[in-house]
């Protein structure tokens, strides 16, 4: 089923002032080639200060650029999702593997998003799981109580620990995690977050829950809130996820990806979130259950 198509809004920056439009596309758009993006101009897809485009207009700082992209069969996704917990002011949920928390990708009405705004308009989560991985994703229904979730959750008022399964047998039962976390090139993708020198601060602690033959089970938790976090953490201690199509040893993407980014194939969970209350002030403490695979 076709979805409703999406406009792509952004504001030229200084960067690009002066750009001729079509190169402006292909450098904001790179999925597309300048062919495609000369088809969609003579299609009348994209508008520049609300007149429809030809491609070689100069953009201007402060143009409003749209791309109107016409309605799209989506990939499959699952279309459930669980009810942790519920109030007034917030709505906990338990996220399958597979179902993108956020429209990108190609995704736009298979979301966690949207179908938790089907059920609760003014629902909109507070922070963000891989469509790969599974369990809590945290809503927030009121501007207060977002505001104080946002301001708090990369502090220790938030606890999150997630399950992971990774490759190798670990010789410790617990690692402290500090490596740092940037973007870095990568020969098929452009850039991807990974183990880097020169990136952000970042802080897991890795505790051992099983070891099975070759495989080990971690509790992980989170200090910080890196993109793949996790993925990049364990890798970079030798023990990258089980399945995992983007990480290897040291952090550091696959020179030959098996697939796209965006794949699963690995088994990551968030299964407990204990935090107060942004409005009440009571502790609140969630779990989900493991899925199968763990």
């Amino acid at each position: 089923m076709l979805n409703r198509g999406y406009a792509y809004t952004t504001i030229i920056s200084s960067r690009y002032q002066g750009q001729a439009l079509l190169d402006h596309l292909a450098d904001l758009y790179p999925h597309s080639s300048r062919e495609a993006w000369l088809r969609k101009l003579e299609l009348g897809e994209v508008t520049l200060e609300g007149v429809r485009a030809g491609g070689s207009e100069r953009v201007q700082l402060g143009q409003t650029l749209v791309w109107n992209r016409p309605p799209w069969e989506e990939p499959e996704a699952p279309r459930h999702f669980g009810v942790l917990w519920e109030d007034a002011h917030l709505l906990a949920v338990n996220k399958p593997s597979g179902l993108p928390t956020l429209p990108g990708g190609g995704f736009m009405e298979n979301t966690l998003l949207r179908l938790v705004q089907e059920r609760t308009p003014e629902a909109n989560p507070v922070h963000r799981l891989g469509r790969a991985t599974t369990g809590i994703v945290l809503f927030a229904k009121t501007g207060e109580a977002a505001a104080k979730l946002f301001a708090n959750w990369n502090t220790p008022k938030v606890q999150k620990i997630y399950r992971a399964l990774a490759q190798n047998a670990a010789e410790r039962d617990e690692y402290e995690i500090d490596t740092p976390i940037g973007l870095v090139p990568h020969p098929l993708i452009g850039s991807v977050w990974a183990a880097s020198a020169g990136g952000k601060a970042s802080k897991s602690l890795a505790k051992v829950v099983a070891r099975t033959g070759d495989t080990t089970t971690f509790a992980v938790s989170l200090f910080s809130g890196r993109p793949h976090q996790i993925r990049i953490h364990l890798a970079s201690i030798g023990h990258p996820l089980v399945g995992d199509p983007l990480y290897g040893a040291g952090g550091q993407p696959l020179a030959n990806l098996p697939g796209l980014p965006g794949d699963g194939g690995y088994f990551l969970h968030a299964q407990y979130l204990r935090f107060e209350h942004p409005v009440s002030g009571e502790r609140i403490a969630l779990e989900a259950e493991l899925p199968a695979g763990f």
